[in-house]
């Protein structure tokens, strides 16, 4: 039994000792490729960082542990076929990992390559957004954001200057062209837009720029975004210098290019800092960090040219190394061997006719296993935390610099990141301080073009010799708003004037056209006309045309000039008085319930004051005079009696108040009676218009249809359409001889008709609040400088003056459009100040009985007392009779309380002669 145990820990052991040898020894050396121009603002960086990164892995012994990692690097020479070749050749020498390309549009065709080899490409400057797809498994974003992130940027830019359109000028590649449709993605979600897109050929000459930045120059939008290569975007803004393109009023607003192209330089190149004064730049942001402050020395020096920089795909390029490094150790270290073998497809073109040398490209086995250990990056390199989003294939935490070019250099006016977006303070790199903070939305002063700090408008009116087309409606009644006519704009009125003089206050010509919309039969609908806007049939819309909110969906409107709303057109009919007219301010039931009141009132008053006031005593008949009399004498306030009562009093000030209001508001309504105008058809508001089913008339063209199908539930077969010529006549007709009841229009034409139809009269409230304005396209900033345009003529007293000149008033006295009947008074208008009055009666008499109860009570213990005393056998307690209890209300507050007092004195002496007239009467008839 022991010796079997000594024979299985011999086996364990000699076991264990044999693993080691099973495990792949690691190789000497290790290959990565780089792939990129040499020759660019880009690859002059990254060439030196990617030299450097090299020589500081195989320096540290932390890293592959003794394996020596080699680089072999191919120039693409900025050409999507010779980068082709080249990266084929890299592919040739069997590397593990390429760092590179620069060039999105390499990279698309690159990364077919690797796809199919199974090596994974680390782009450290690649920023097409459409690279991050499942198209391409083995390319990895090695640089801190894509243009999705920086045109976000650029957006929230925009928008945070308000301005809404904007004109990108791109270099017509994959780059440029995934650039713009992220900017535009950015830009739409933020309700503004690209309005114009200026593709540069990526070959393009000086006189190709010229020629497109005269395009440029001729759209409204002054917001210039420049998405270009590093390499020749500078020629952009030596064209636009030429061109007077970078004086006041224009906004530049380069991506990370100028940033690149600034930095690769120290100190910048004055030449260079001359043409691109005010502009503003994004630079990837990289916090500051000892590793990066050595970096830059030894970069420096390093360099021939002592003026070189490195920028910040220098710096990309540099963690991108490190990048490979890393996840070659980790897969070295998990025991993982480096083989290539031949790819099957591609040894079935070497067998056919092809004379490529396709049998030199091999798959790299492991390629799979070390994307993996590629994605599962976490450590700090020069450009800060180095790791992947969860699932994604790009950096976390994307970040960027806001730089304004001003004198010699470039200052920071803030930042942008993901979390905060803009902001002056530094991006917050881990979650907890990203929750500490606040964010507000801010950037410290900009310096412009032509050297100015307000921010531009960033729009003006386009000069491209087009004229603005405005659609007029063509009106065929009440032309005083707009008409046709035979002056050079071809139209005139109203809203013609106010649109003519809000347009010269503008700081820009603004040359347009008046178009007519309409056949001239009947008034056109104003629905289609804002419609022709939205379509870009036209670019304006003036007129009498009202904002109502489905326009507000797919126009935008100015401030309103004038204020308008619907309101409710009715006949009225003077009526005659009568001798009885003084009884028609109260309903029959308001008459009663006031005279009960007067009635009931006068008698609570001498019930509280008949105890102690001689006026409101006397024989029956005299004290029911005084109660009929005082009760209504209070009406007037002419009762001649006098209050003495503290109760009395309070009853009485409460009840001439109550009389105050009933008799101010007798007289207010017996005035309307007297004088006002009744309406013909009993319809008094839009509840009344509502609890018909009477027909109701309508302006051709007019919202108002809609609005009472939509909105107020009124069936089409009630509505009725008419010219305002035909408002009159359907008027007098009335609902039951093919006539209306009523006509629903707005009140700038109702007050028109109004001035010259005495008759008519408008009944009820507004029931919407609206206004006229002119309709533009979505977007447009002529919507926004006309509205202020029209506040200034409203403050200068020009757009009245304006009104006055076509809408004065007619014959009719426009207050008399209100002066309708009014409802007659009854109870329910009143009944809370009668229940006051009737509460503080009761509390009067309550207790005014209860003092009286009290005193009756202690009027009566004296006799209760001397009945006890006088009978030797106890009786039961005596009822008092309604009588005695009435003589006792009756007799005055003086008496009751003398008699009170000489009760009980009186008892005593009474009891004492009693005494003794018994002693008397019993001694004679004892003797």
């Amino acid at each position: 039994m022991a010796g079997s145990g000594s024979a299985l820990l011999l086996r364990v052991l000699c076991l264990c000792s044999v693993l080691p040898l099973a495990l792949p020894a690691r190789p000497a050396n290790v290959t990565i490729g780089a792939l990129f121009t040499f020759d660019s603002v880009i690859g002059r960086s990254a060439r030196a960082a990617i030299d450097l990164a090299v020589a500081d892995v195989n320096r540290d012994a932390a890293v592959l542990n003794g394996t020596h990692l080699n680089v072999f690097a191919q120039d693409t020479k900025c050409s999507g076929f010779v980068g082709t070749i080249q990266a084929l050749q890299l592919m040739e020498k069997e590397v593990v990992a390429v760092v590179g390309p620069q060039s999105s549009g390499i990279a698309h065709v690159v990364s077919h390559v690797v796809n199919e080899l199974h090596v994974p490409l680390l782009s450290f400057a690649a920023t097409d957004p459409a690279l991050a797809s499942a198209q391409y498994p083995y390319f990895v974003r090695a640089i801190r954001g894509d243009d999705s992130s920086q045109m976000a940027a650029v957006a929230d830019i925009a928008t945070y200057y308000g301005w809404r359109e904007v004109t990108v000028i791109y270099v017509d590649n994959d780059y440029g062209r995934g650039g713009v449709d992220a900017l535009g993605d950015a830009l739409e979600a933020k309700r503004a837009k690209v309005s114009f897109k200026a593709p540069l050929p990526p070959d393009a000459d000086a006189a190709a720029v010229v020629d497109l930045l005269v395009q440029v120059g001729m759209m409204e939008s002054r917001v210039c975004v420049v998405h270009v290569n590093p390499d020749s975007g500078l020629e952009v803004f030596a064209a636009a210098r030429s061109l007077g393109m970078m004086a006041s009023g224009y906004v530049w607003i380069a991506t990370d290019w100028l940033a690149a192209s600034v930095d690769s330089k120290r100190p910048a190149d004055p030449r260079t800092m001359s043409l691109i004064q005010g502009v503003v730049t994004l630079r990837q942001y990289t916090p500051d960090s000892g590793a990066k402050r050595s970096l830059t020395s030894r970069f420096t020096a390093r360099q021939l040219n002592r003026s070189a920089a490195v920028n910040a795909y220098g710096l990309s390029a540099y963690d991108a190394v490190w990048m490979a490094a890393r996840a070659i150790d980790e897969f070295l270290d998990d025991g993982g061997n480096v083989t290539f073998s031949a790819d099957p497809r591609l040894q079935q073109e070497v067998n056919g006719s092809s004379t490529l040398r396709l049998d030199s490209l091999r798959v790299f086995d492991q390629g799979e296993q070390l994307l993996q250990k590629v994605m599962l990056a976490n450590f700090t390199g020069v450009t800060g935390n180095v790791r992947f989003s969860a699932g994604g294939k790009s950096l976390v935490d994307p970040a960027y610099e806001v730089l304004n070019v001003g004198g010699t250099g470039v200052r920071r006016v803030g930042y942008w990141s993901n979390h905060s977006r803009l902001s002056v303070a530094a991006p917050a790199l881990t979650p907890t301080a990203r929750n500490n903070r606040s964010i507000e939305q801010r950037l410290y002063s900009v310096v412009w073009p032509g050297e100015t700090t307000s921010p531009p408008r960033g729009w003006v009116f386009p000069n491209n010799g087009r004229l603005l087309r405005v659609g007029v409606p063509y009106r065929t009644t009440y032309k005083q708003f707009v008409s046709k006519d035979s002056s050079p704009d071809g139209v005139s009125g109203y809203c013609i004037d106010v649109f003519k003089a809000a347009v010269a206050l503008l700081p820009y010509p603004v040359p347009f056209s008046f178009i007519l919309f309409g056949d001239g039969v009947k008034n056109p609908s104003y629905g289609d006309l804002v419609t022709k806007v939205a379509d870009n049939y036209f670019d304006a819309a003036v007129g009498d045309v009202s904002i109502v909110t489905n326009r507000t969906r797919v126009v935008d409107f100015t401030q309103p000039y004038v204020e308008s709303g619907l309101v409710i057109l009715s006949p009225v009919k003077q009526k005659s008085s009568n001798a009885w007219a003084f009884l028609k301010p109260f309903t029959l039931g308001m008459w009663a319930v006031t005279g009960a009141f007067f009635l009931f009132v006068g008698s609570v008053i001498w019930i509280l004051e008949h105890r102690f006031n001689p006026e409101f005593r006397g024989s029956p008949r005299q004290q029911l005079v005084t109660i009929f009399y005082f009760g209504f004498s209070t009406m007037f306030f002419a009762h001649r009696e006098n209050t003495v009562s503290s109760l009395g009093r309070f009853v009485l000030l409460i009840w001439l108040f109550v009389v105050l209001i009933i008799n101010s508001s007798y007289t207010a309504s017996l005035t309307s009676i007297l004088t006002v105008q009744q309406l013909s058809t009993g319809i008094q508001g839009l509840d009344g218009l509502l609890a018909s089913a009477d027909p109701i008339g309508y302006q051709v063209g007019s919202f108002a249809k809609s609005y009472m199908m939509q909105e107020l539930n009124v069936p089409e077969s009630r509505l009725r359409e008419l010219n305002i010529d035909q408002y009159a006549n359907s008027l007098r007709l009335g609902p039951h001889n093919g006539g209306v009841a009523a006509i629903v229009d707005e009140l700038p034409y109702v007050d028109l008709f109004l001035s010259t139809n005495c008759q008519f009269k408008t009944v009820g409230q507004e029931f919407t609040k609206s206004g006229w304005g002119f309709a533009f396209q979505r977007d447009s900033p002529l919507a926004v400088d006309l509205s202020t345009a029209i506040l200034t003529l409203s403050e200068n007293g020009d757009l009245q003056r304006i009104h006055d000149k076509w809408l004065s008033p007619g014959q009719c006295a426009s207050s008399q459009g209100t002066n309708v009947a009014v409802d007659r008074l009854n109870l329910s208008s009143f009944w809370g100040l009668f229940l006051i009055s009737g509460v503080a009666c009761f509390i009067a008499l309550l207790v005014f009985f209860t003092r009286i109860l009290c005193q009756y009570g202690k009027y009566n213990q004296g006799v209760d007392e001397v009945t006890e005393e006088e009978s030797p056998v106890r009786r039961p307690e005596r009822i008092r009779s309604i009588r005695d209890l009435m003589a006792f209300v009756d007799m005055k507050e003086e008496e009751v309380k003398r008699a009170i007092r000489r009760k009980p004195s009186d008892d005593r002496r009474d009891r004492s002669i009693a005494s003794s007239g018994g002693a008397s009467s019993f001694s004679p008839s004892t003797v």
